[in-house]
């Protein structure tokens, strides 16, 4: 398996999100996806940045807790060499809305952000949610691989 996986996080949240843990988790939901070569960003940021994306790619002027940006449905637009990792894209995480979550939910701020992780990579893989099928499909997938990576 090759992965190049870039994790960026603000500097108020570093105390509270680990970049190398990131990437793990990154790496083993690809990994357990079937995915051999990918690059992906991964974010961690706040309410306010998270916001603002929201706004200008998705029209929607509200915060919300993870976005995924996928490059696949340009794939097409893109000649990479033989052997290159395919761009999957990038997947942008509110800290704060994330440690609201966790609190909500009574579990840790780690779990929550393995479940945004999860969630906006299968976006990236072409799973979705738009209908009730779709939905189910995507939420089992989501639970097997939290299953999976034995986050409390």
């Amino acid at each position: 398996m090759q992965y190049e996986i870039a994790a960026e996080i603000a500097p108020r949240f570093r105390s509270l999100a680990d970049a190398t843990w990131l990437r793990d988790v990154v790496a083993r939901v690809l990994a357990a996806e079937g995915v051999a070569q990918a690059e992906i960003g991964v974010v961690v940021t706040g309410d306010a940045a998270v916001r603002d994306l929201n706004r200008r790619y998705r029209g929607e002027d509200a915060a919300t807790d993870v976005l995924s940006f996928a490059l696949a449905e340009h794939a097409e637009e893109f000649v990479l060499p033989p052997g290159a990792s395919t761009r999957l894209g990038d997947i942008v995480i509110s800290l704060p809305a994330a440690r609201r979550q966790a609190k909500r939910a009574g579990h840790s701020l780690e779990r929550e952000l393995a479940l945004l992780l999860v969630h906006g990579l299968l976006h990236l893989l072409g799973y979705d949610h738009a209908d009730d099928d779709e939905a189910r499909l995507m939420q089992s997938r989501q639970d097997a691989l939290l299953a999976s990576l034995r986050v409390i």
